[in-house]
């Protein structure tokens, strides 16, 4: 049971939903009262079991709602957007009772910065900002819609000589026979938006492996070379897989570019390992975000590559561990060859005896030890 106004009832039958619509040709303009009931046969009788009020309005205007939208930027319902990007305008007619789908709908556009008024037949349209500042945009709906014309109304005849009665006298009608009529409806938006610099455009313009000097067990880094038009104040990498569709995890830091600086960013990223990934790239100040995205082929690192390294230093260590072995081997023979007692201050012995026992040793080294010690010599024990 539906109680739209005083004294009009209706009543639908249905399941979990039901529909309704008021004729509001007679209706007074403004907000009005709607009051629901809902009822559940039983038996003969019906039981209430649940009750609900709401307010709906009557216009005569055209309601009407526009969304905004701006690439790069980062909040679109604070309308604060940024200079020299399009904002893409959509106009959305409030019309539930189908009243305006015979109509011919024009949209004047006024943004406020000195461009003029722009009128367009498309629900749609693109407007670019490109000074900074705070600007007041009005758009006016215009609808003609077809429907049927006034009654006609008699207007007294002109003042004639005539001799006939006044009652026969035809009437004259406003209107031509045939005559096709409209009704003008109106709809209004208003609002104000800020206009602000931002980051305007990201690239990626070179991808490089980071190489170790010392080989390290970590995940493989990669820098990305990034260039801007903007000042941005911060970076987030988002490593995906192949497709860019299933994200793996994001990584965000702080950046400090300078005004007057050029903006170019060496971004470190560590990977999980060998392999293709897609890397979205984002940078983001305080009003935009800025976007790029590529495709990575991560290298894969050498398995051989540490083994040789530490097979190489083993070898190293080996050959210098046989170096000083071979030193301290001929250190120790040289300091511990037996050398015969060529001369004894003790021992008086013939000179010819003396020369050919030095011959001997410097000729036959190898036969030195067979002669018994000091076997010339008188009185040894």
């Amino acid at each position: 049971m539906l109680h739209p106004l005083a004294g009009q009832y209706y009543q639908k039958l249905g399941r979990c939903s039901a529909s309704v619509s008021v004729n509001t040709a007679n209706i007074t303009l403004g907000p009005q009262l709607m009051e629901v009931a809902v009822y559940r046969r039983r038996g003969r009788t019906y039981v209430p079991i649940a009750k609900v009020k709401d307010t709906y309005v009557v216009t005569d205007q055209i309601p009407i709602s526009v969304t905004m939208s701006q690439k790069n930027d980062r909040n679109a319902s604070d309308e604060t957007f940024l200079r020299d990007i399009p904002i893409i305008f959509d106009v959305f007619v409030h019309d539930p009772s189908h009243f305006l789908n015979q109509s011919a709908i024009n949209y004047k556009w006024n943004f406020g910065d000195n461009t003029g008024l722009f009128v367009s037949i498309n629900h749609t349209l693109n407007h670019t900002y490109v000074l900074n500042g705070t600007f007041g945009l009005n758009l006016t709906v215009q609808a003609l819609v077809p429907g049927p014309c006034t009654p006609p109304t008699p207007q007294p005849p002109k003042p004639t000589q005539s001799s006939s009665p006044p009652g026969d006298r035809p009437l004259l009608w406003a209107g031509t026979p045939g005559e096709r009529c409209q009704i003008d409806r109106d709809g209004y938006f208003t609002t104000r938006l800020t206009i602000v610099d931002g980051i305007l455009e990201v690239d990626i313009i070179e991808t490089k492996e980071v190489v170790m000097p010392v080989p390290q067990s970590g995940d493989p880094l990669m820098d990305f070379v990034v260039a801007c038009q903007g000042t941005p104040t911060e970076v987030c990498t988002t490593v995906a897989d192949p497709t860019c569709q299933v994200a793996q995890d994001t990584v965000c830091r702080p950046v400090d570019v300078g005004d007057g600086d050029a903006c170019l960013l060496t971004v470190r990223r560590a990977f999980a390992g060998a392999g293709t990934y897609c890397l979205n790239l984002t940078l983001g100040d305080d009003a935009s975000l800025a976007l790029a995205s590529t495709l990575v082929s991560v290298p894969g690192r050498n398995p051989g590559h540490s083994v040789s390294v530490a097979g190489g230093a083993l070898a190293s260590v080996g050959c210098l561990a046989v170096i000083v072995a071979v030193i301290a081997l001929l250190v120790y023979k040289k300091r511990k060859e037996y050398r015969p007692i060529e001369n004894s201050t003790g021992i008086k012995g013939n000179g010819l005896n003396v020369f050919l026992e030095q011959a001997k040793v410097k000729f036959f080294p190898g036969t030195q030890e067979k002669d018994p010690l000091l076997k010339n010599q008188q009185g040894s024990l």
